[in-house]
């Protein structure tokens, strides 16, 4: 199993910052650009590209797929199709994390204000940088490229450790937490990386580090121009010595699957300890009791991947193991969401049962109490939700919530029985009123469902039946009758 970069590293989208605090946007008509953007929105996110031929050179392609252009006279335009000549950029890093971007072919840097941008100053000046905010979900596993293994929370130790084959469990969680142009990394407890390699509780000086890019990875600066970077042993993350960002200071960020732990009807917990049969026989969760839920991209169909890497796979007479190292047919399951637990049913179209020995396999045709399973999302105790309009976060002055900002709030995520609490950061509940308004403030916990119907998505159902989904207005809502675009959300 390759243990560099199991899951896919994420593409590198971002917004850009100008000297007014406004950002850079392609706007659809004539494909013009400006900054004028208050917040980041669809308009407002670029995606790097690299050339092939020269990792120095980037292109940057805005939302219509349209690539930035500067011409001789230092015009900007964002129309072509495909990057030419024009669209080639050189990102010049300053010591405060700004980026400066330079014309290859003409030499000039590019900047200015509202609608009035060009690519002409032979310097760089204020007007000619920009701050980099990144467009990800800020939940993600970050790996060490020159170390190939994965970083994660050490408790016991007090440090994050990067030394681990494979991102597994919550401890593999990292927050990228984003406050004025720089960034802290947050651990699932929800302590910060201090530049010094301990964990602390509060955001400083010392947990915040600019964002800089080396062909395509992400290098962390600490307050005193050093870089973070895996040390000793164990790869404690801290600043190391180097002033300049190295392989050993380079980093990729990837997306983060969920993983689930499964208990069975006869209240043991699904597990791979016993061999390659997937049984529900175990009392405690550990690594063997946790699954990778991957959902496939076309089919929409979910695989689950064992913690050394291969995947539960039907083979004959119906058993269900962990064999498969390739995915295939066999490896996908449907899976029904029936309120407070979850029925699987195999590619030969039968229900997965836990027979009496434990043992799982797909040969029921209809669903009882032996076809049930309880499914607990363990890897997002703090939920960040990201809609199709922005991030969820506490209206200003009332107790409902938004769903279209460009900051976010960070919710706590309690399970209970194969439903979930939301906690708001003032320790209240989430519920939903009469008029399907989802509120922040409720004295008593109310029960919501998880579903994940595709690939880094999940839509969640309130007691009422109905999905949360943001309104025209940006209030997020429970009233969507079946599962669209506007109920799906990154988490």
């Amino acid at each position: 199993m390759p243990t560099n970069g199991i899951n896919k590293a994420l593409k590198l989208q971002f917004g850009l910052i100008n000297y007014e605090n406004r950002y850079l946007t392609a706007e659809a008509f004539g494909f013009k650009v400006n900054a004028s953007g208050i917040s980041l929105k669809k308009k407002q996110i670029w995606t790097l590209e690299q050339d092939e031929q020269d990792g120095q050179v980037v292109f940057l392609r805005s939302h219509l797929g349209r690539y930035l252009a500067s011409d001789k006279a230092g015009k900007v335009i964002c129309g072509a199709e495909k990057p030419d000549p024009e669209c080639r950029f050189l990102i010049v890093p300053q010591s405060d994390g700004r980026w400066a971007l330079q014309s290859e072919p003409y030499q000039r840097y590019f900047g200015g204000s509202a609608d009035y941008l060009s690519c002409f100053a032979q310097a760089i000046g204020e007007q000619e940088l920009w701050a980099v905010h990144l467009a990800l979900h800020p939940q993600a596993s970050l790996l060490s490229v020159a170390r190939k293994r994965y970083a994660h929370l050490s408790a016991s130790d007090g440090e994050i450790s990067v030394d681990s084959n494979i991102p597994w469990g919550v401890d593999s969680l990292v927050t990228l937490v984003y406050l004025d142009g720089k960034y802290s990394l947050k651990t699932c407890d929800s302590r910060f990386l201090s530049n010094d390699g301990k964990l602390v509780k509060e955001n400083s000086n010392t947990t915040s580090f600019t964002l800089e890019l080396k062909s395509g990875k992400l290098a962390f600066k600490d307050c005193d121009g050093k870089y973070l970077a895996p040390v000793g042993p164990t790869g404690t993350l801290r600043s190391g010595r180097c002033s300049k960002p190295g392989k050993d200071e380079l980093f990729d960020l990837e997306e983060s699957h969920p993983q689930v732990v499964f208990q069975a009807a006869n209240k043991r917990f699904v597990s791979v300890k016993q061999g390659v049969s997937i049984s529900a026989n175990q009392d405690v969760e550990t690594d063997m009791e946790t699954f990778q839920m991957e959902i496939d991209k076309e089919s929409k169909k979910p695989m689950f991947r064992t913690n050394g890497g291969s995947y539960w796979t039907l083979v004959t007479h119906g058993e269900i193991q962990s064999t498969a190292t390739e995915v295939e047919v066999n490896t996908m399951f449907d899976i029904e969401w029936r309120g407070h637990r979850v029925a699987l049913k195999a590619s030969n179209g039968k229900y997965v049962c836990t027979k009496k020995n434990g043992q799982l396999s797909a040969v029921s045709d209809t669903v009882g109490d032996d076809e049930l399973l309880l499914m607990k999302l363990i890897n997002r105790p703090m939920l960040i939700l990201h809609g199709e309009n922005g991030f969820v976060c506490h209206h200003k002055n009332s107790n409902t919530l938004d769903a279209n900002r460009s900051v976010y709030d960070i919710f706590s995520l309690l399970f209970d029985n194969g439903a979930y609490h939301i906690k708001s950061v003032n320790g209240k509940f989430w519920f939903v009123s009469s008029s399907g308004l989802v509120c922040s403030d409720g004295e008593k916990a109310e029960d919501f469902f998880l579903e994940f119907p595709e690939h880094g998505r999940v839509a969640i159902k309130g007691s009422n039946g109905k999905y949360l989904r943001g309104d025209q207005g940006g209030t997020l809502m429970c009233d969507g009758a079946s599962v669209d675009a506007s109920c799906l959300w990154e988490y």
